[in-house]
């Protein structure tokens, strides 16, 4: 099978949210120190460039969950096989995802860090593809850009473990 991968979302489109979203959540948390969760291994990139450019006190966690393996397509059950290391009671958190499709991954990912008592919990996703939404529970906070019903790839997304390291995301066709 031959694949190919189609510019979709640049790298400068990219660069321009992070700053807003950056300012966004600095205005929303001023004052405060801020814990950022970030679900590997897709939003390691994106949680990295978002942190750069945030300015209130910034800590930084990861959980690994999956739902795709080596799919295109969400197999709809969530294994989460790292936690956050440290303790989040009190701590205003803010889960940092690669991309809310089906929407069971975040739907889990809120019940279980809400069950952990944070001062505050919400969402931060790079992208969001509402006609693929499956669980009504999925909501986020902040979001990078609504996309169609592509697969992509970049920025940390990735098809069988490929593309990750692509500075933009792009729309990855088979043939």
């Amino acid at each position: 099978m031959n694949e190919s991968v189609v510019p979709f979302i640049t790298a400068a489109q990219i660069e321009q949210r992070l700053t807003e979203l950056a300012a966004e959540i600095d205005r929303d948390y001023a004052g405060k120190t801020i814990t950022l969760i970030g679900t590997l291994k897709g939003a390691a990139i994106f949680l990295a460039d978002l942190s750069r450019k945030i300015t209130v006190p910034v800590e930084l966690d990861f959980m690994r969950t999956s739902s795709y393996g080596d799919a295109t397509r969400s197999s709809g059950t969530v294994n989460m096989d790292v936690t956050p290391s440290d303790d989040i009671t009190g701590k205003h958190v803010i889960l940092v995802e690669d991309i809310i499709d089906a929407g069971h991954t975040i739907a889990h990912l809120r019940r279980f860090l809400a069950s952990c008592n944070p001062a505050s919990l919400r969402v931060c996703a790079l992208l969001d593809k509402p006609s693929r939404r499956e669980n009504p529970d999925a909501s986020y906070e902040y979001l990078g850009f609504s996309i169609e019903d592509h697969f992509v790839v970049g920025y940390g997304l990735d098809y069988a473990q490929r593309y990750r390291n692509l500075p933009y995301v792009g729309i990855l066709q088979l043939q």
